[in-house]
């Protein structure tokens, strides 16, 4: 290669490139896209309604062909795109222009840091030897993940302060409290899984969670050695993303939330933002808990296994099979959120901060110390996966009994 292309910064802006319009062009927005149709979907199958069905460029047998209501995500865009923006004529305006794109950009942000594939050794030396998929790589990514995670909030904060309604101001004060509560909860159901692996850089974790455990059994993911901080942290997050049962700062049948004075793109914005978020909720559960690209048994040092056929794979076709098996489990991570969106009613207020600063902050706590006792005498993590499959065994058996009935409920008499 000439000089020019052997530049360490024009390869490092070549490939960075490449690397955002792989990531972020080519799959966190469409999936985002996706998600508002499934969304849709879904919850009219649960309400047995019929769901987008109208929107249509011709038809077919004489029948409009709306392909399973896929064209209502065009339609939409271009509804939002060209409607009249509206400002409120006592708004602050330039706050209020740009706190739409405060939680949409915090969002990709984040997605720079996650690995969506491994690194590939080309072997065309020099600065293009050894191209990681992933935008920045960073020895405290996980604490610039948090970071920019908190920074989220205040888009839906100024949103409701710069509209001066006092409908947004109590959302965009409800959005502050409830970030508030369970960013610190967030932060300490991650401190087992830093103690297990010992580093804060999103690769070196994912490269951790490579080996097996509990005597060769399991795979060494997160979810098996820290299950209790698994469901923790999706908790929390959750509850970080503002959708339901925490979408205490929309409360369509309440408040109407941060965004009731915002139209046209400023709208959209929020809502894009919103799926974007739960891409991005998605692929760092996936990179902390699930091994990220790694499929152990089936992907691992450039072979696919699939029983007893074994195939070897260059480094383009190595990488492009982990981003598969990352898309993927990013993508069932994003249906079970759309799950419970459409499963769970809304927390009243009181049960949201009941929730954060009683239930998951002490249950964090008590999962760092026993992390810490349980590593302390067996180093080798296979105590703690024991540990793990007893928490996962008790959870299931608490979740098939239901909740306790109080006595003298009229539920009980039955």
């Amino acid at each position: 290669m000439s000089l020019f292309w052997q530049d360490p910064l024009v390869a490092m802006a070549t490939t960075t490139t490449v690397k955002f319009f792989i990531l972020v062009v080519g799959f966190v927005l469409p999936l985002a896209a996706v998600l508002t149709w499934m969304e849709r979907r879904q919850s009219a199958y649960s309400q047995d309604r019929m769901g987008p069905h109208r929107a249509h460029f011709f038809t077919l047998f004489g029948k409009p062909f709306v392909a399973f209501g896929l064209i209502h995500v065009l339609a939409d865009a271009i509804k939002m795109f060209f409607k009249e923006p509206f400002t409120p004529r006592t708004a602050d305006r330039m706050v209020f222009r740009i706190a739409p794109a405060i939680g949409f950009v915090t969002s990709v942000m984040i997605m720079a840091q996650v690995p969506f594939g491994p690194d590939l050794v080309t072997g065309w030396g020099g600065v293009w030897e050894h191209i990681p998929l992933q935008i920045a790589r960073l020895d405290s990514g996980l604490l610039l993940v948090l970071a920019l995670g908190s920074l989220g909030i205040y888009g839906a904060a100024l949103a409701g302060w710069s509209s001066n309604s006092r409908f947004a101001l109590l959302g965009g004060l409800r959005a502050s409290a409830q970030g508030v509560s369970y960013e610190i909860a967030l932060g300490l159901t991650l401190v087992g899984l830093l103690m297990v692996h010992g580093s804060t850089e999103l690769s070196a974790l994912v490269d951790a969670q490579g080996g097996t455990t509990f005597f060769g059994l399991l795979p060494a993911w997160g979810i098996f050695l820290q299950p209790m901080g698994a469901i923790l942290y999706l908790v929390a997050a959750i509850a970080e993303t503002k959708r339901a049962p925490f979408d205490l700062p929309e409360g369509e049948s309440e408040i109407i939330g941060y965004f009731v004075e915002y139209s046209s793109m400023g709208f959209g914005m929020f809502m894009l933002g919103e799926f974007v978020e739960v891409v991005t909720l998605s692929a760092l559960f996936t990179t902390l808990f699930l091994g990220g690209w790694q499929l152990p048994g089936v992907l691992g040092d450039h072979l696919l296994q699939l029983g007893p056929w074994r195939l070897a794979l260059g480094p383009l076709s190595y990488g492009l099979a982990g981003m598969a098996v990352f898309a993927s489990k990013v993508f069932l991570m994003c249906v079970l959120q759309l799950q419970v969106r459409w499963t769970l009613p809304r927390f009243r207020y009181d049960q949201l901060m009941h929730l954060g600063w009683k239930t998951l902050l002490p249950l964090s706590l008590v999962n760092i110390f026993v992390t810490a006792v349980l590593l302390a005498l067996d180093p080798t993590h296979d105590s703690l996966a024991a540990f793990g499959l007893l928490q996962v065994v008790a959870f299931v058996l608490v979740t098939i009994a239901g909740p306790r009935q109080r006595v003298g409920h009229p539920a009980a008499a039955h």
